[in-house]
C-alpha cells in the first residue's frame, strides 16, 4: 500500500456471522460514516444497513461501486476480503490510495481452527460459483480440504459427487454459520450423507479416502484422457512436460493440442493454456477433459491450423508443437516470440525428423530421439514391440 494523506474513499470490510457485534468501534464508525454500503443481502442485513444498503448485482460486478467513486463507500465482505472475496477485484480497478481493508478472519481460518488443523497444508476451494470438478487436481488419500459452498444444499451434492468418484469413504465436516451464534459443526462420512436440516451459509471440511486421486508426476496414464488416438503418449508426455517445465502462472501455446494431454497436465501445476487444433471431434474432447480435470478456467481453446490460428494470441511462456511442424509454423513460432521463450516440437515422420535436425543445427538448444518398445503377446510368447521413433527439439528463444 502506497502512503497517501488522501482520505481513501472506499473502505472494504471483513464482516463475520456475529455481525456489528464481531466489528471494532472504529469499523463500526466506519460503517455509521458510510453513505452507501455494497454486499450480499445476508451481510447488510448483518449491519442493518437500511436504505444505504445496496446488494451486489446479479450477475456479480463491481461496477456500481466504482461508479460511486468520491462518495463515503463501504463493502461488505466475508472475512478476508482478499481470499476468494471482491478485494482483489476492485484493487485492480482502484489506485491504491482509493481504498483501504479491514479484513477479519476467513471461513477457511475459522474452519482450521475448529478442527485443529494447519491451514498451510489444507486445500482452500471456493466452489460456491464453480463447479465440483475444481477439486479433482487435489484429491487424494490424507489430503485435507476446505471447501466454500452456495447453499445448504451443495453439502449433499458435495457428498454424492465425491461417492460417485471413489471418495465415498472421505469423512465430511458440514460447518454452518461459523463465528456465529448459529454456528454448528456435524461430521458425516460422505456416502452415509443424510442431513436434510443444513443452514447457510455453509461449508465442509474434507479428510480425503478413498481413490489414490491423480499423480503429482508428469505422465499420467493415457486412459484418464478421452481420445481419438491422438494423444502424446505416457512415456513421450513425460519426457516432453519435462522439456516444457511448466511454473505456476505460466502461458503455453500447445499447438496441434489433439485430446489436450500436454495442455491438460501443463496445467495441472497451476498454469494456464492456449489449445489451439482444427478438427471438431479434438474440440469436443479437449472440453470434456478440460470439466474432467476441473481445469476449464485455465484452459483456452482455439480452434483453428497454425499459424493463422496464433494470429493475436498472449504472448506465450513456453509454446508446444506436437504434430504438423513445418518450416513456416517454425518461422512464425520464432520470429514472433519474445527471447527467453521455451519452445518444444515433437515429430514422427523423417520429414519432420530433418527439419527438426536443421533447426537444431542452426538455432541449437537439444535434439532427442525417443525409441520406445512395449511387451506385448507374439503368437504364444511375450516379445518387445517397438514404437515409431519420435524426435524432439527443445530451445530456448
Amino acid at each position: 500500500m502506497v502512503n497517501s494523506r488522501v482520505e481513501p474513499w472506499l473502505v472494504i470490510i471483513g464482516l463475520g456471522e456475529d455481525g456489528m457485534a464481531g466489528l471494532s468501534a472504529a469499523r463500526q464508525s466506519e460503517l455509521a460514516n458510510a453513505e452507501i454500503i455494497f454486499g450480499g443481502p445476508r451481510h447488510l442485513a448483518l449491519v442493518d444497513a437500511g436504505e444505504r444498503g445496496r446488494p451486489w448485482p446479479i450477475p456479480f460486478s463491481v461496477e456500481p461501486v466504482l461508479a460511486a467513486r468520491g462518495r463515503k463507500v463501504v463493502v461488505l465482505a466475508s472475512g478476508d476480503p482478499f481470499w476468494f472475496g471482491a478485494g482483489s477485484l476492485l484493487a485492480a480497478s482502484l489506485e491504491p490510495e482509493e481504498w483501504i481493508a479491514r479484513p477479519a478472519p476467513s471461513t477457511f481460518s475459522l474452519a482450521a481452527n475448529r478442527l485443529g488443523w494447519r491451514l498451510e497444508h489444507a486445500a482452500c476451494m471456493a466452489l460456491h460459483a464453480a463447479p465440483f470438478e475444481r477439486l479433482q487436481p487435489v484429491l487424494h488419500n490424507k489430503q485435507r480440504v476446505i471447501c466454500l459452498l452456495r447453499d445448504a444444499a451443495s453439502a449433499g451434492s458435495l457428498a454424492g459427487w465425491l461417492s460417485h468418484r471413489g471418495f465415498g469413504a472421505s469423512t465430511l465436516y458440514v460447518m454452518e454459520a461459523l463465528g456465529g451464534p448459529r454456528e454448528r459443526i456435524r461430521s458425516v462420512v460422505a456416502e452415509q450423507f443424510a442431513y436434510t436440516d443444513i443452514m447457510a451459509p455453509v461449508a465442509v471440511a474434507i479428510t480425503v479416502s478413498g481413490s489414490a486421486g491423480l499423480g503429482r508426476a508428469s505422465g499420467l496414464p493415457d486412459t484418464v484422457f478421452r481420445h481419438d488416438g491422438q494423444i502424446t503418449k505416457r512415456p513421450v508426455r513425460a519426457l516432453t512436460l519435462s522439456a516444457l517445465a511448466p511454473r505456476p502462472n505460466e502461458l503455453l501455446w500447445d499447438i496441434g493440442a489433439g485430446s489436450g494431454s500436454i495442455s491438460l497436465e501443463w496445467c495441472l501445476a497451476g498454469a494456464r493454456a492456449i489449445a489451439v487444433e482444427a478438427r471438431k471431434e479434438r474440440i469436443a474432447n479437449i472440453q470434456d477433459n478440460a470439466r474432467t480435470f476441473g481445469l476449464e478456467h485455465r484452459i483456452q481453446i482455439v480452434e483453428g491450423r497454425a499459424p493463422d490460428a496464433l494470429e493475436g494470441l498472449p504472448a506465450p511462456d513456453a509454446v508446444f508443437i506436437g504434430g504438423g511442424a513445418n518450416a513456416a509454423l517454425l518461422d512464425y513460432v520464432w520470429n514472433v516470440l519474445s527471447p527467453g521463450t521455451r519452445i518444444v516440437a515433437n515429430g514422427v515422420t523423417l520429414e519432420t525428423e530433418t527439419l527438426l535436425a536443421t533447426w537444431y543445427g542452426q538455432k541449437g538448444g537439444d535434439l532427442l530421439r525417443i525409441e520406445l518398445a512395449s511387451a506385448a503377446p507374439l503368437g504364444t510368447m511375450r516379445g518387445w514391440v517397438p514404437a515409431r521413433p519420435i524426435v524432439q527439439w527443445s530451445v530456448t528463444r
